[in-house]
């Protein structure tokens, strides 16, 4: 496989990583405005990621099908938001907005909360595994430099995904490189999920548009499942509506200028 590809495969779980790390150098909780910067920033980066990396080469790539040129769009998309919803109501993990609260063990907290990053990482691997799928195959519609920028941006949101597993994990008391190795391991399903996807591409190159909108779907269904409540909830929502719109905005820029 092309160094290129393996780099920008790896990008979005060193972003998870770095982030990661975070606790090492901040304090060990993270205030409930920062985590509302950080959950918007990231819902805005995959919004638009999921639009101009995603559903835009799919419509683009149908486009021979005439006036029926959205059902690849509409259909691999819905498909998404139902398999994440699948995944949401099968695994045993919890929301991030109320990922602190309940009387559970700290085992079994640490547990869910590993799970909800981590099956929110799946879409993300398989976006990114998917756009360089459509790049291996020569998709005109797909450059190096864009399924690069998709890679790019990911990798950006999952900086403050991260934090958002480690830090908390230290306020509960765990050591600082236990908390660090959970943050990765929750990011280590990206680059599995991204050739996984790739590799599947290759027996299904006709229904790579579908799978174009599948990603897309299920990067929107954790956006407005997970990402958007939390980042609205409280007083000071106001940051998370910012934050929103700079990701969303960088993303756009990235896509638009290196796409």
């Amino acid at each position: 496989m092309d160094t290129q590809i393996v780099i920008g495969l790896l990008l979005p779980f060193i972003g998870t990583s770095l982030g990661a790390a975070m606790v090492f150098f901040l304090k060990d909780s993270i205030s409930n405005t920062l985590q509302r910067i950080l959950t918007g920033f990231a819902a805005g980066v995959m919004v638009a990621a999921s639009f101009w990396s995603l559903l835009q080469p799919a419509l683009e790539g149908s486009e021979h099908l005439g006036e029926l040129a959205f059902v690849p769009a509409a259909v691999g998309f819905l498909i998404g938001v139902g398999f994440l919803l699948f995944l949401d109501e099968v695994t045993p993990h919890m929301h991030l907005d109320n990922e602190m609260e309940g009387p559970v063990s700290n085992l079994k907290r640490t547990t869910k909360l590993i799970l909800a990053v981590t099956l929110h990482n799946i879409p993300e691997g398989m976006a990114v595994g998917v756009v360089y799928a459509n790049f291996i195959n020569g998709n005109e519609l797909i450059s190096s430099a864009g399924a690069l920028a998709l890679a790019i941006g990911i990798a950006i949101q999952n900086f403050p995904e991260g934090a958002i597993v480690s830090m908390p994990l230290r306020a509960e008391g765990m050591p600082k490189m236990t908390t660090f190795l959970y943050g990765v391991m929750s990011g280590a399903v990206e680059p599995i999920a991204a050739v996984i996807t790739i590799f599947a591409s290759s027996f299904i190159i006709s229904w790579l548009p579908y799978m174009l909108a599948f990603a897309a779907g299920a990067m929107i269904y954790v956006v407005v499942e997970e990402l958007i409540p939390e980042m609205s909830e409280g007083e000071h929502s106001n940051w998370g509506t910012i934050s929103f719109s700079l990701g969303f905005v960088l993303m756009m820029i990235l896509d638009v200028a290196l796409g």
